[in-house]
């Protein structure tokens, strides 16, 4: 079954053209990776797919449900994690993810299981009740990744994971991220970094100037992507 399809989708802002005929179809359970160069076009693409901006043209669907038009179907299928965590300063990280439950409508006593049962995911324990003022970048990446968590999604759609972190928080994330597409997670991943998508991703997308210009399983861990890489987008 295909989790996410994102169907002959165009973005314009006036006479620009950020993401143009765009179509993608990713199965569940798959570790996908969407890679370009800057301004290629696949923040556009992600904030269309969680809902934070409309297509021009074109539909995109999470777990069957139109974002656009059955957002909040489409939004209680998916965790999102952008590419620069935010959080409120004044509260803890334990205080967050409890607001976090709210937001989908989960019980208080259901939230504190269910941060029982995935804290230890991103070994957050140490720090949870801290105010997230104290924390720091890596800290900040682990709560809200454990937060797109917690309640349960089929898709995780994430931008740029590994940014910031420490070699030990990025090898957490990335043992855990794998760990769940094994257990039927569908991951959208955005990425510079290429050697995490030879390391992670099953199959990969590249997009330029708002177009596919690739997309096919992804290449062992040979060096072969980035060679593919700079080839197809110079």
């Amino acid at each position: 079954m295909s989790m996410i399809e994102i169907q002959h989708v165009t973005k314009k802002f006036g006479a620009f053209t950020a993401v143009d005929n765009l179509t993608l179809k990713i199965e569940a359970g798959e570790f996908f990776g969407f890679l370009g160069p800057n301004g290629a076009g696949k923040t556009t693409t992600i904030k269309m797919l969680t809902g934070l901006y409309e297509p021009t043209v074109g539909h995109c669907f999470v777990d069957g449900h139109d974002v656009h038009w059955t957002p909040l179907e489409a939004k209680r299928s998916f965790g999102y994690v952008p590419d620069q965590p935010y959080l409120y300063e004044k509260l803890t990280g334990r205080e967050f993810l409890h607001f976090v439950g709210g937001l989908f409508g989960i019980p208080y006593r259901d939230v504190k299981n269910r941060i029982d049962e995935i804290k230890d995911l991103f070994e957050i324990g140490s720090f949870m009740d801290k105010r997230a003022e104290e924390y720091s970048q890596g800290m900040r990446q682990r709560i809200v990744l454990t937060a797109g968590l917690l309640h349960d999604p089929k898709v995780l759609i994430i931008d740029e994971p590994i940014v910031g972190l420490d070699p030990r928080s990025a090898r957490l994330v990335k043992d855990t991220l794998k760990q769940k597409t094994k257990e039927g997670l569908t991951v959208f991943m955005s990425t510079h970094l290429l050697e995490i998508v030879e390391e992670l991703c099953d199959r990969i997308a590249i997009i330029k100037n708002g177009k596919i210009i690739h997309e096919d399983f992804a290449p062992s861990r040979n060096g072969n992507l980035e060679a593919l890489f700079l080839e197809l987008t110079k």
